[in-house]
C-alpha cells in the first residue's frame, strides 16, 4: 500500500478504488458482463481494466477525501449508483426470460428443465433459447460496446465527489422493475395470443366431436404452432432487443441525477 501511494499517489489510488466501486456491478448484473460462461477471474481482471483506464481521467482535478469514513460513504454511492445503472440493464434481459416461461408454460415445455448457461440457474427450454438468443443479439449490435460508453456518461451527471439524487434514482429503478412484465408480454405476446386461439379451437372442436383425443392431438398441435411462430418472431424480437438497448441506457442515465 506504501508503495502504491509513494508510485500513484493518494488521491489517485482513491480515485481507482471509486471507480472499481462502480463498475463492480456491472459484472454482478448487467448482461453479458455478469454472464456465468465467462470466468470469474476473468470478470475481476477486465473490471480492474476498465478502473484503472478511467480513473486518470476521472480522478484529475477532483479534491477526494482521504480519511477513512469519507471513503467508505463514497464507495458505498458508487456502488449504488452502478447497481441502478447496472439493474436498468439486466431488467430488459429478465424481461425476454420471462417471455420465454410464458410461452414454455403455454406450450408445455415447462415439464423438463434445464441449466441454463447464461445465468447459471435451472431453466426451461425456451427461457434458455430466449436468453441465449437475446445474448447473440446483444453482441452483435456491439451492446457491450453501449454499455461501457453508457457507463461512462454516468460519471457526466454523477461525478465521483457528488452525491446522486436518491428519490430520483430509486424512482427510476422501481419503474425498470415494474417493466419487466410488460416488456416481456410485448415479446411473448404474438405467440400467446396464437396459442390461446389455438386452445379455444381445440375446446371447440372436443364439444362437437366428443370421440377425439384433444390431448393427444392438442399437445402436438400447440408444440407445432408454437415453434413455427417463434421462429417468425424471432427477428422482431432482435430489433425490439436493439431499440429496448438503446432505451434502457438512457433511461439509466436519465435517473441518474447529481442531488
Amino acid at each position: 500500500m506504501d508503495l502504491l501511494l509513494q508510485q500513484f499517489g493518494e488521491h489517485q489510488l482513491v480515485a481507482f478504488v471509486l471507480v472499481l466501486a462502480r463498475v463492480g456491478p456491472l459484472f454482478v448484473l448487467a448482461p453479458l458482463f455478469s454472464s456465468r460462461m465467462i470466468p470469474l477471474r476473468v470478470r475481476g481482471i477486465v473490471a480492474v481494466a476498465l478502473a484503472v483506464g478511467l480513473s486518470p481521467v476521472l480522478g484529475q482535478g477532483k479534491h477526494l477525501p482521504t480519511a477513512p469514513f469519507d471513503i467508505g460513504w463514497l464507495v458505498g454511492k458508487e456502488m449504488l449508483v452502478g447497481l441502478a445503472f447496472a439493474f436498468t440493464l439486466a431488467a430488459l434481459f429478465a424481461a425476454i426470460t420471462t417471455a420465454g416461461t410464458f410461452l414454455d408454460t403455454s406450450i408445455g415445455f415447462s415439464f423438463g428443465s434445464l441449466v441454463d448457461p447464461v445465468n447459471g440457474t435451472q431453466s426451461s427450454v425456451l427461457q434458455q433459447a430466449y436468453s441465449l438468443v437475446a445474448l447473440t443479439v446483444f453482441i452483435a449490435i456491439d451492446g457491450d460496446a453501449w454499455v461501457i460508453k453508457g457507463f461512462a456518461k454516468t460519471y457526466d451527471v454523477v461525478p465521483l465527489d457528488r452525491n446522486p439524487d436518491l428519490a430520483r434514482l430509486l424512482t427510476g429503478v422501481d419503474a425498470a422493475f415494474v417493466s419487466i412484465f410488460a416488456a416481456s408480454i410485448q415479446v411473448a405476446g404474438p405467440v400467446l395470443l396464437a396459442l390461446i386461439l389455438t386452445d379455444a379451437a381445440f375446446g371447440l372442436v372436443s364439444r362437437v366431436v366428443p370421440q377425439l383425443n384433444v390431448f393427444g392431438v392438442g399437445f402436438p398441435a400447440k408444440v407445432t404452432i408454437g415453434l413455427l411462430l417463434i421462429g417468425a418472431s424471432l427477428p422482431f424480437v432482435a430489433g425490439w432487443l436493439t431499440d429496448g438497448l438503446q432505451r434502457s441506457v438512457s433511461d439509466a442515465l436519465q435517473m441518474l441525477h447529481a442531488a
